[in-house]
């Protein structure tokens, strides 16, 4: 990989594409009442495409990047990771079906956890004793923050594990982990690449390639979704962009930095949304939600000074 990067450039990418992607959240969660949650998902990449397109071209022209050879090994990865990540939001969903779907969720949120895990077994990426606090201090935070049960929120996890909702939820951070796992391969797999420029060409790859498969699965199941979607251009295209943006800081991060740090700094989303949710309805915070967020700030402080 490039040499020379600035130490900061990771931190400033992912708390940027945290921010943007509070707002793509927000839009979606908007445009899922009149589309229905795949055709919320649809949007995002849909309407990121021409966003991610021009990120490619800016790239490439304004950085004088060359396009290269991309090698099987490279598209295997880029496939592999845009594969996983609509298996893990369609396994998302599902969860929210599940009867229990707070203990599904809570469980999804071990993908900080798990990529640490394939990191290190599938790119021989060790994680530095410092990290690994920041990755327990900070899900422990998270599950504070969203327990499946408020009352007993440690009790729920240990004796629910078991159950059909808490499988879904692991199965859907097993694939979210590995998604961003896969793109830190495809990163490697063309090392004499401007990490910029690898990182825009696999993004563009992978918003293609699920909305192929999305777009083609929704044509053929509920294809008035499509004609909704095209109703709806303006919030669209919000949701497009800002999650285009998003995608451009998660992608560009992970090709230059430990995927196990991007992931344990972007927790900073929760914050950003609890934050705002909160000072939006002027809730008062309860003593587990309080505890929660102090832990998930310390997570995020011990891994940016875990260099």
């Amino acid at each position: 990989m490039n040499s020379g990067i600035p130490s900061w450039l990771w931190i400033a990418l992912t708390v940027g594409a945290a921010f943007a992607q509070t707002f793509r959240n927000a839009a979606q969660r908007h445009l899922t009442a009149t589309l229905g949650t795949l055709g919320a998902t649809l949007v995002r990449f849909l309407y990121g495409l021409p966003f991610t397109l021009l990120w490619l071209a800016a790239v490439a022209l304004f950085g004088h990047n060359a396009w290269p050879a991309l090698s099987n090994m490279f598209l295997l990865w880029v496939v592999l990771a845009a594969v996983t990540q609509l298996v893990a939001a369609a396994l998302l969903v599902q969860v929210m079906h599940e009867r229990n779907f707070a203990l599904g969720v809570a469980y999804s949120k071990t993908d900080i956890m798990l990529v640490a895990i394939f990191a290190f077994f599938m790119l021989g990426e060790a994680v530095a004793p410092m990290v690994a606090t920041a990755i327990g201090v900070g899900t422990l935070g998270v599950m504070l923050l969203s327990p499946a049960d408020p009352q007993h929120p440690f009790k729920a996890l240990l004796t629910g594990w078991t159950t059909r909702s808490a499988l879904l939820g692991l199965a859907c951070g097993a694939n979210f982990a590995f998604s961003g796992v896969c793109i830190r391969a495809a990163s490697f797999a063309l090392p004499e690449v401007h990490f910029a420029m690898i990182a825009a060409i696999i993004l563009f790859g992978a918003q293609l390639i699920q909305t192929l498969l999305l777009g083609s699965w929704l044509l053929a199941r509920t294809p008035q979704t499509l004609v909704a979607i095209g109703r709806e251009w303006r919030t669209s295209l919000f949701a497009g962009c800002m999650g285009a943006t998003a995608s451009v800081g998660w992608f560009t991060a992970v090709a230059i930095e430990p995927v196990a740090h991007v992931r344990t700094l972007g927790l900073v989303e929760l914050l950003f949304g609890y934050v705002v949710s909160r000072r939006l309805f002027r809730e008062k915070l309860s003593r587990r939600e309080v505890a929660g967020m102090l832990l998930l700030t310390l997570g995020l402080v011990i891994v940016t000074l875990a260099r």
